[in-house]
């Protein structure tokens, strides 16, 4: 079992520091995350035997604060979509208590969704991604999966923080984690995006209209919020993000490290080969897309860009009504899990993925919201930097909250 669901388990886990705030919790990663001599593959061939020589600033912080990491689960290649990954299953069933997972359109409420679990997206920029072994570096971040809240908390106060090594960090601010644990301050207002129901089933309709009850006997009052451009989320991360894809992927070359292609004649049928023996067929397609995009559409590219910007004010503007909006979130079926095609992931993730073009915070609350036994999680986001308002509410939301008991 522990081949399947691991690429590294560690034989001996220890915890470096002792009195921590996470002393004694077992942290599972993924490859993609640099553990000094763990191997750090990103679940793809083009990193083939790679081994990390330093800590990422996530990792380092996590063995200060006196956590266990047990391993690396299984991942997609490249953190792209869920395909193949395992980081639940370790969760489930094999004693870790927090999980992290690159979170680009989703992953970390998606798969936290599917398996009954909180799952968390932090505001972009809070939490250092030096050390992360990305794909597209303006909308992914370190995500945090775990079954309460509590031990998100833990961990997102641990790892968020300024690194002056990473410049993508936000000059703002930092959310006070603390507040997170104290009562909810909130005018009670969850705005619903009525354009998100074009993309239900009726059965997950009704399983999100039972999840919005839960935010009702909280004290919320719902109100509906349109949003036009919401099916364009899906779009510009489908642009921008295989653009970034691109020309991140572009390091790969054989050369310093990763598969490296036999028999070439020179240098140049060596990169050549290399390359195209080291990624699988959805990741190429996306990289191509990008190079499309980038060197041959670029107004495209360009318009994307300029677009994003208007939708995140757009956005912003809806924060002045409400104080959170709720979203649903899919559980992944099976036959999702192995999404073929590009249109395939997107359609996967499009209820999620809206958050990482933002780079605000979201978190999934699991709800078995309705009799027919669909499971559908309740994603909540919110302003940007409103992290710790959002885990006050998930609090207070939790299954096991006096507030709101699971039905």
């Amino acid at each position: 079992m522990t081949q399947k669901i691991y690429t590294h388990k560690d034989a001996s886990p220890t915890p470096v520091t002792q009195g921590g705030p996470l002393t004694g919790k077992k942290i599972v990663l993924q490859p993609n995350m640099s553990v000094c001599g763990w191997p750090t593959n990103a679940g793809s061939r083009a990193l083939e035997g790679f081994v990390a020589f330093e800590d990422a600033t996530v990792v380092a912080r996590l063995r200060e604060a006196g956590a266990v990491l047990i391993g690396s689960a299984r991942m997609s290649e490249l953190g792209f979509g869920l395909t193949g990954d395992t980081l639940s299953e370790v969760l489930s069933s094999d004693g870790a208590h927090v999980g992290l997972i690159a979170d680009t359109m989703g992953e970390a409420r998606v798969a936290a969704a599917g398996s009954g679990f909180f799952g968390f997206k932090p505001s972009f920029g809070i939490v250092s991604r030096l050390g992360l072994i990305g794909l597209v570096p303006s909308m992914e971040c370190y995500g945090i999966v775990a079954r309460t809240v509590e031990e998100i908390i833990a961990t997102i106060g641990v790892i968020a923080g300024t690194d002056e090594n990473d410049f993508s960090m936000t000059d703002e601010v930092f959310p006070d984690f603390g507040e997170a644990k104290g009562p909810l301050k909130t005018h009670g207002v969850a705005g619903v995006v009525k354009e998100c129901y074009e993309v239900l089933n009726e059965s997950e309709a009704e399983a999100f209209k039972a999840g919005l009850a839960k935010l009702e006997e909280a004290g919320f009052r719902i109100q509906e919020v349109s949003l036009e451009d919401f099916n364009l989320f899906r779009t510009f991360h489908n642009v921008i993000g295989s653009v970034e894809a691109s020309s991140s992927a572009g390091k790969y070359d054989g050369v310093r490290y990763g598969h490296r292609a036999a028999s070439a004649r020179n240098w140049n049928e060596m990169y050549l080969n290399s390359r195209g023996e080291s990624f699988g067929t959805l990741i190429k397609a996306y990289l191509f897309q990008g190079a499309y995009f980038q060197f041959e559409n670029y107004p495209s590219f360009e318009d994307a860009c300029r677009i994003r910007g208007r939708l995140v004010r757009h956005v912003a503007g809806l924060f002045e009504k409400v104080d959170v909006l709720a979203f649903p979130t899919r559980k992944l079926k099976p036959d999702a899990a192995g999404a073929a095609t590009i249109n395939e992931i997107y359609e996967v993730f499009s209820l999620t993925l809206p958050a990482n073009v933002m780079g605000q915070p979201s978190l999934n609350i699991p709800f078995i919201a309705n009799d027919s036994g669909v499971d559908v999680g309740l994603q909540v986001l919110g302003p940007y930097r409103s992290d710790a308002r959002l885990l006050a509410l998930g609090v207070r939301l939790s299954p096991t909250s006096k507030g709101v008991q699971n039905s």
